[in-house]
């Protein structure tokens, strides 16, 4: 939104719907039971909004709403109970805000460079339950928290061809706050012995591409390409850490404990499409997009590993200074084999696969309207 022409507004919604299930791994289940997770994930919204004023011919103004992270998943109650117990289900609540403000200096026609502060909001519920993990009963509740980053890029246009290029830096912002975490017994016992500290959760920092051109007249070319440095973020609570600690150095020498949450690796999408103007009023948009998840095994709270995508999309201009936009969207998620958190524990990489997600689907929808 940022680098339209002119004054610019836009506001969108934004609607997923995934089909996740999977099965249990027959170890992390008792004998003849039917080892289905049930379908674990709930569906979510989200809203963006921005606001673009150029102030003058060389400099300009932005500001940025968006909610950039967020989990909601819950296992059922089963049989199996590998994710469920007499005290609940394995479930994640994560919710995040970001505002960005945004300074653009453009010192010709066709250059942009701009930077600013991110102000960012975290929050999230988690709770572990059930024979998959050896932290069943484990539930932590990380209050709202507020912290600062900063994001930067620069943009090359030749407005005669449509052709706009973009690369955009955004930070890591790291939270720190008190977490209220809960143990059920063995592991309540050692709370005393550890005390309360200070947590902390570090969002990754991100590098965006974005890219479009005109191919002909009435039709456009677009790609954004995205890397985020998942592979250094982890969640690990204070007593959470603490514990397993002590626990993994007495049950297995291993003196490092475990994190609640990880990833293996970073994580790189694309997503490539066209625009074609089909009357002076309305144009259209088909596009594909692939992501290559975040390593596999993953966290039992977001057992996908990458995907493919298809959408399509179209535009209403009433006037040329206002458009109402709608899309649709259909995801192949990517299967994957999900871990407890002992996975980090040398020796322990297959005992702590718990199970198994494939075929699974996700479907979005969009609405955004903009006004010039």
């Amino acid at each position: 939104p940022f680098l339209q022409d002119g004054n610019y507004f836009e506001a969108a919604m934004y609607v997923v719907d995934p089909d996740v299930s999977g099965k249990v791994r027959p170890h992390k289940a008792p004998p003849n039971t039917d080892l289905s997770t049930g379908e674990i994930a709930k569906d979510d919204q989200f809203y963006s909004a921005a606001l673009k004023l150029q102030l003058t011919p060389n400099f300009s103004f932005g500001l940025l709403y968006d909610q950039p992270y967020s989990a909601s998943a819950e296992y059922p109650t089963m049989q199996n109970g590998a994710f469920s117990s007499v005290k609940g289900n394995t479930a994640a609540e994560v919710d995040s805000q970001n505002l960005s403000l945004i300074l653009g200096y453009q010192p010709n026609k066709n250059w942009n460079l701009y930077a600013g502060p991110v102000y960012q909001t975290l929050e999230g519920d988690v709770s572990i339950q059930g024979t998959s993990s050896i932290a069943s009963g484990y539930k932590v509740s990380i209050s709202e928290d507020h912290a600062l980053g900063w994001m930067a890029g620069v943009a090359y246009q030749i407005p005669e061809i449509a052709l706009k290029a973009a690369v955009t830096y955004r930070s890591e912002i790291t939270h720190k706050g008190h977490a209220n975490e809960e143990f059920s017994l063995p592991f309540s016992n050692l709370v005393p012995l550890v005390g309360e500290g200070e947590s902390s959760v570090t969002t990754p920092e991100s590098v965006n591409v974005d890219f479009q051109t005109g191919v002909s007249p009435r039709t456009l070319l677009f790609a954004n390409l995205r890397w985020v440095n998942w592979s250094d973020f982890y969640v690990r609570p204070y007593q959470f850490g603490k514990i397993t600690s002590l626990v993994t150095t007495n049950m297995f020498g291993y003196p490092d404990g475990v994190n609640l949450t990880d990833y293996s690796k970073d994580q790189y999408s694309a997503n490539v499409g066209l625009g074609h103007k089909l009357t002076d009023k309305w144009s259209g948009v088909v596009y594909g997009g692939w992501d290559s998840g975040a390593g596999n095994p993953t966290s039992t709270l977001g057992p996908v590993e990458g995907y493919w995508a298809a959408g399509l999309g179209l535009q209403y201009n009433p006037t040329p200074q206002y458009f109402i936009a709608g899309g649709f969207k259909y995801v192949w998620l990517g299967d994957a084999t999900a871990h407890s958190a002992t996975h980090s524990i040398p020796g322990f990489e297959e005992a702590s696969k718990v199970a198994d997600f494939k075929d699974n689907t996700a479907v979005g929808y969009m609405m955004k309207i903009g006004y010039k």
